[in-house]
């Protein structure tokens, strides 16, 4: 697999101008590197964590040297990390979840270094997770979908069946049969987190079992062009796509690294970063929803009031009672809704879904 190594360093202005000495008595600069399961591109997941990288090289300037692996798949990932830590990275973003086993066994054989695994559920004393509500977002689409779907069939494309993928899933059909209790959802796995060609047949494949409106928790903007190609309605999926399907898209829901990673390389600097577990939605900004689009005004006014009731509270996508697939209700451990435990680990479908989780 080819991969692409960039490295971004900044100067500042004055820096040319330093005496040898003064340069000497510069603290050496904290390298960080950065690991992409797909290419940068300009939308998409890996795009959106570009941008956080942009941001923390922006904020810091010369006090850090940031490198770029991309295209990195998950059997690669060992080897592929391991050769920054041995290049004297002391701050690796792993942004993949098929990453996490590989970072695990490093974190043990490079104990100096500080690893973030991106949606990933498994730390150590040097190891942090963090990641995004995306259900959040899922359940303001699911009541969009709901809303504007004519035929009553929503089309999904998954890409691997972990709880983050299911608990997604499952938070739009909740929110969209509070709509319209008959509707249906249609799930395509591609057993892949980005591969255009997969993620189009896919899209098509759900359009001709009757979907009119389609979902993904896949990396390219595929669908979203097959969609706007064919006159169907989409979501865009960690970056706004409304440039590749201004007659598609509906709203997208989009990753907001920045202000995590610009604060994990501050605490790096301070020598204050800890091990810890980071898990924001739509109230602290991690994930946003783009503008609400093609869609009539009440559509919109109901997008946009049920955003709000999840930023206050008083919407919970998994509100109880939860009932599975085989019609058994679900524990409620949170009071009125899931914990977050349930919801991290989930592992069943809601009822209305007809489909079968892989592996299961």
């Amino acid at each position: 697999m080819t991969k692409a190594m960039v490295t971004a360093a900044l100067l500042l202005a004055g820096c040319a101008g330093l005496s040898g000495a003064a340069a000497q008595d510069k603290p050496a600069r904290l390298k960080i590197g950065f690991v992409y399961s797909g290419p940068v591109g300009d939308y998409g997941w890996t795009y959106q964590h570009d941008q956080a990288r942009q941001a923390v090289v922006k904020e810091f300037g010369d006090r850090v040297e940031a490198t770029v692996l991309d295209n990195v798949g998950d059997a690669d990932a060992e080897r592929t990390i391991e050769q920054l830590a041995r290049a004297g990275n002391k701050l690796i973003f792993a942004t993949s979840f098929g990453y996490m086993d590989a970072v695990l066994k490093l974190a043990k054989k490079y104990p100096d270094v500080k690893f973030e695994h991106a949606t990933g559920y498994k730390r150590e004393k040097n190891v942090a997770t963090y990641s995004g509500r995306f259900y959040e977002g899922r359940a303001v689409q699911g009541t969009i979908a709901a809303k504007v779907s004519k035929t009553g069939v929503l089309g999904y494309i998954a890409p691997f069946p972990t709880p983050e993928v299911i608990s997604g899933i499952n938070a739009t059909l909740l929110a969209a049969q509070k709509i319209n209790p008959d509707i249906k959802v249609k799930i395509v796995w591609v057993n892949t987190w980005f591969n255009p060609g997969k993620e189009a047949e896919a899209a098509k494949a759900l359009l001709g079992q009757g979907a009119d409106v389609i979902l993904q928790n896949t990396g390219s903007a595929a669908a979203m062009q097959v969609a706007n190609q064919r006159g169907a309605r989409a979501f865009g999926q960690d970056s706004d796509l409304i440039k590749l399907g201004p007659k598609a898209q509906l709203t997208a829901i989009v990753d907001n690294w920045a202000p995590y990673y610009v604060s994990r390389v501050q605490a790096v600097l301070d020598n204050t970063w800890q091990s810890s577990d980071t898990w924001e939605g739509l109230k602290d900004k991690m994930i946003v929803m783009a503008p609400f689009t093609n869609m009539p005004d009440d559509v919109k006014t109901l997008a946009a009031d049920t955003e709000a009731g999840i930023v206050e509270g008083s919407i919970k996508p998994f509100a109880c009672p939860v009932v599975d697939q085989e019609g058994k209700e679900v524990e409620c451990k949170g009071g009125d809704h899931l914990d977050d435990g349930q919801v991290r680990g989930m592992d069943f479908y809601v009822k209305g879904i007809d489909d079968k989780i892989p592996g299961k």
